[in-house]
């Protein structure tokens, strides 16, 4: 009897766990996944994976235990069925028709949720109440349909996980937990990105088949309820079951092996998008390597002249009033230009610009995400665990490249060809001096193309034209910085501009697009009286991908950056190695700026400059330095890696991809060097020292 009982947790853990197998084969074969892994190893991933699974599928089944629980018949009986009808009944006129109700304390559109919930459940108990005759009919109805949602929700995750891993090449992480609070953009993104109709109708049709399978397999079951003694029996059981799960999955979470990509496909997608959706920030102090606070300032602050978190900047000669546009370029990886191999003439604009420009030939994105991009150039500070401080809540009143312009009475504009409230951006730079120009700001015949990211970069650098014509006028500089888009999924852009269509959705075509888009926006600000009294910043805000075979792979972090000024910026080439956050405070120094400072970053031209780049993900906290690679990562792990250029016929200043040897004698003097810089910044700004 007991046995029988099991049949639906059975027949759905079975479909759980053959889809989650299948989904990891994927994985081991995909393209994305550059390590070749052996017969044993592929079998300890699947068996791991496997427990994984298991454990989930314990947790994820007790929804369906609590739906066998309450099934009844008793409780349909006279009076005690009326009694309940009537409480139902109070409950949705409570919920629909009485103001200030509880549910409408809490906003937004839990009321209506809540609303409908009752609603049927009311109405679903009185047709059972009401229609004993139909009540086995409906029972089975409502049975299929939570059948159908179960499957339906593994094989959409499945997919899911699928086209995740297509893009990043992980499980689920922050941006998987971040695509729930910006749904138009994401449902738009897949909209325009995949063949909708055509995968919903597959998903559908698969689960309907399934369900079914499942339905005719154990409906019988319902025909007889389950009594008290086997509800004990199950409550007690599920409980235990759920006990145990909890404790297994973070053990199993745990086990490491040698590379990143079998970590992620062994692991299970349910837990590390709780795990993300739960954790936007991590405290420093109780995950990472510590030491002495005063000697991690101190280590830190000695690459600066004075070595003090408050500097004084005053160069010799006088300040030159320039304005300044900055670019910063969706997923600009540095592989895309010729300069670094690349052989598909994507960016001929760029390549050109580079040329006659300040180039950055050695450079590093500090993360993976736009906001990260954003902070470093904005408040040219190291990434810190967790989330970009963009999208934190004590995100306002920093010390800021703006704050500095603004000081220098420029005007200060932040640009966004789509809507700055995605990704906390209008919050962050309207919190910190900008004003925002955004896609709100576009009249209709100001758009020719825009996608669900926002209006083309074309129409974008039209925009921005006008805005430094206007600022221009009143005789103040201006300080503008503008985030392009049309660089992203589904690469969609105005037809005939290039000669890759745009129904192609090509990274290629949207690498060339922006290019072209560059190139337009050069066109028409060179026929601006402004134009030969600004300095131009283009630069990545990070690459196009970022997995590798390491936990931070050098190649993924690599960016171009140039700076542009016709007449004033003498065409080099600098080629030490540098930071996403050294750039502002490099670019204020050739102006001769003399303010006060707290940027983190360097002046790349001064005499005590140190040669590092700072890269990270949401919790792998990495420095590059001498050579090598040193990363932190929470529960105080410490790797470190020798950097060995591979061979290639390209100039060694402009050659991507190293071997990541890993060390066995780790340098402590780096290790000291890494912890230092994450824990003092982590510091400084839990305790607002990095406000103005």
């Amino acid at each position: 009897m007991y046995a029988s009982k099991l049949k639906p947790y059975l027949y759905l853990g079975l479909f759980y766990g053959i889809v989650s197998m299948i989904l990891r084969i994927i994985f081991i074969f995909h393209p994305i996944t550059t390590v070749n892994f052996g017969i044993w190893e592929s079998l300890k991933i699947l068996i791991i994976g496997g427990l994984s699974d298991v454990f989930v599928f314990i947790l994820a089944s007790s929804i369906l235990a609590l739906y066998f629980l309450f099934l009844s018949d008793s409780k349909y009986r006279k009076p005690f069925g009326y009694f309940i009808f009537g409480l139902f009944v109070l409950a949705f006129i409570y919920t629909a028709f009485v103001p200030g109700n509880i549910f409408k304390q809490y906003g937004g559109s839990f009321p209506e949720v809540a609303m409908i919930f009752i609603g049927l459940k009311t109405l679903l108990f009185g047709l059972m109440l009401f229609l004993p005759t139909k009540r086995t009919g409906i029972r089975n109805i409502l049975y299929f349909i939570t059948l159908f949602l179960y499957v339906l929700l593994i094989i959409f995750n499945a997919v899911s996980e699928y086209f995740f891993w297509n893009e990043f090449g992980v499980r689920y992480n922050f941006i998987a937990a971040d695509y729930l609070f910006y749904t138009n953009e994401v449902i738009g993104n897949i909209m325009e990105s995949y063949p909708v109709v055509p995968l919903f109708s597959a998903i559908l049709t698969l689960a309907l088949l399934v369900t079914w399978f499942i339905y005719k397999k154990t409906k019988k079951e319902l025909l007889s309820l389950p009594n008290i003694t086997q509800k004990i029996v199950l409550v007690a059981s599920i409980i235990i079951l759920c006990g145990l799960s909890l404790m297994m999955i973070p053990q199993l979470s745990k086990i490491q092996t040698k590379n990143t990509f079998a970590e992620e496909i062994q692991a299970n997608g349910f837990p590390k998008f709780y795990h993300a959706f739960t954790q936007n920030e991590l405290d420093y102090f109780q995950f990472y390597p510590t030491m002495n606070q005063e000697k991690a300032e101190q280590r830190f602050l000695q690459q600066f002249q004075p070595p003090t978190l408050s500097r004084n900047i005053a160069p010799e000669n006088p300040e030159i009033r320039k304005n300044v546009v900055l670019i910063s370029v969706e997923s600009l990886s540095a592989e895309f230009l010729e300069h670094y191999g690349s052989t598909k003439k994507i960016m001929p604009f760029l390549d050109s610009l580079a040329e006659k420009s300040l180039m950055f030939t050695n450079l590093y994105a500090t993360g993976n995400r736009t906001v990260r991009g954003l902070e470093a150039l904005t408040l040219c500070i190291p990434p810190t665990a967790g989330e970009s401080l963009v999208k934190r809540e004590n995100n306002k009143n920093k010390f800021s490249t703006g704050s500095v312009f603004k000081e220098k009475g420029y005007h200060v504009k932040f640009l966004y060809g789509g809507y700055s409230y995605f990704d906390n951006m209008e919050d962050f730079y309207k919190g910190n001096g900008y004003e925002i120009v955004d896609r709100n700001n576009f009249k209709p015949e100001e758009i020719t193309f825009a996608n669900v990211w926002g209006v083309s970069d074309e129409d974008m650098a039209k925009k921005a034209v006008m805005e430094m014509n206007n600022d221009s006028k009143s005789g103040k500089p201006f300080f503008h910085h503008w985030m392009t888009v049309s660089n992203h999924r589904p690469f969609t852009y105005p037809e005939g501009r290039i000669d890759i269509p745009g129904t192609a959705k090509s990274r290629d075509g949207g690498v060339k697009y922006t290019d072209y888009a560059l190139r337009q926006f050069f066109k028409m600000a060179k026929k601006q009286n402004w134009y030969k009294n600004t300095v131009f910043i283009i630069i990545a805000d990070h690459c196009a991908s970022s997995a590798g075979k390491t936990e931070l792979p050098m190649d993924k972090y690599r960016i171009p950056g140039i700076v542009f000024s016709e007449g004033f910026i003498e065409p080099q080439k600098f080629e030490k190695t540098m930071s996403q956050i050294d750039v502002m405070p490099t670019v204020l120094g050739l102006l001769n700026f003399k303010y006060q400072s707290k940027f983190l970053g360097q002046d790349v031209f001064t005499e005590h400059f140190q040669p590092k780049a700072y890269i990270a993900t949401y919790q792998d906290l990495g420095l590059i330095k001498d050579n090598h690679l040193t990363i932190i990562s929470p529960t105080k792990k410490i790797k470190q890696y020798s950097l060995s250029l591979q061979k290639s016929d390209l100039p060694s200043a402009f050659k991507l991809y190293y071997d990541e040897i890993p060390v066995k004698n780790i340098q402590q003097n780096l290790v000291e060097d890494c912890v230092s810089t994450y824990q003092s910044v982590s510091y400084w700004l839990k305790e607002n020292k990095l406000n103005k």
